[in-house]
């Protein structure tokens, strides 16, 4: 199919591309005179991932062949890919990144002191699952129980199913809750066995008959700016446009900002 041998191409210049950036001397490979190409022969990061030359090279060259993980994982080692390489190393493969354990996600400081900063304005940062990683006064009150939602690990997603305060301060819950799910969705389909959106899914198919209904629907949204109908405790309902803003560290880590109507 087309689209196979494009996502094999492209495995082959990703792969080409990681191999030319590492130099022997960061491989621990003694240097052997003049190079003709930039970073490791073929041959050579063969050797590194313990596998045979004349494979790798079909797998540079885009031919129809699959790697196992083991071998995907071993490229990876020998590359240095970071995490976010690793995962499109595995996605161009067309195979599942195997799951990492299951703990807190990487939170930079500077990141998490900034809904603090903005004070005035309901402000929060979820992380890959929904995680909820940092909470303003602003979002606690206009949101409540969001920073607890009954969990020693606060979830956006767990909140808004499980919580009765999401069905009272969303005015349009139904909608709200349907939009989340689809970005739930589509966020679990990139990490197809990691225990964070497993476990997740699966709390949430025992606790909500809504997930039970909308999940087999299978739809997909991502997450952008928009606007919700919310009732605040001190000022009734207010209709507020919200910022959505990926980390650049982190880009599954989202920063979401709400703004006040103008009066």
């Amino acid at each position: 199919m087309p689209d196979l041998a494009l996502r094999r191409r492209e495995l082959g210049a990703f792969l080409r591309s990681r191999r030319e950036r590492i130099t022997p001397s960061e491989a621990g490979i003694p240097p052997t005179g003049r190079r003709r190409t930039p970073g490791l022969r073929r041959e050579e990061l063969a050797f590194l991932a313990g596998i045979s030359a004349t494979w790798y090279t079909y797998l540079e060259q885009g031919r129809d062949i699959r790697p196992s993980d083991q071998v995907l994982t071993a490229l990876a080692t020998a590359l240095r890919l970071t995490e976010h390489e690793r995962d499109h190393l595995f996605h161009l493969a067309g195979t599942p990144a195997a799951a990492g354990p299951d703990e807190p996600e990487p939170v930079d400081p500077a990141v998490t002191a900034i809904p603090m900063l903005l004070r005035h304005n309901p402000a929060y940062l979820t992380g890959a699952s929904y995680d909820l990683l940092a909470v303003n006064p602003a979002a606690a009150e206009l949101f409540p129980d969001l920073d607890t939602a009954g969990e020693a690990r606060p979830n956006l997603a767990r909140w808004m199913f499980t919580s009765p305060a999401a069905r009272r301060v969303l005015v349009d819950w139904e909608r709200e809750a349907q939009v989340l799910l689809a970005r739930l969705r589509a966020a679990a389909g990139l990490h197809p066995a990691d225990p964070r959106f497993t476990s997740l899914v699966e709390d949430l198919h025992a606790a909500s008959p809504e997930v039970r209904k909308w999940w087999p629907r299978y739809d997909i949204q991502v997450r952008r700016t928009g606007t919700k109908r919310l009732r605040h405790p001190r000022r009734g309902i207010v209709t507020m446009t919200h910022t959505a803003l990926h980390v650049a560290e982190h880009p599954e880590q989202t920063l979401v900002i709400y703004h006040w109507p103008e009066s």
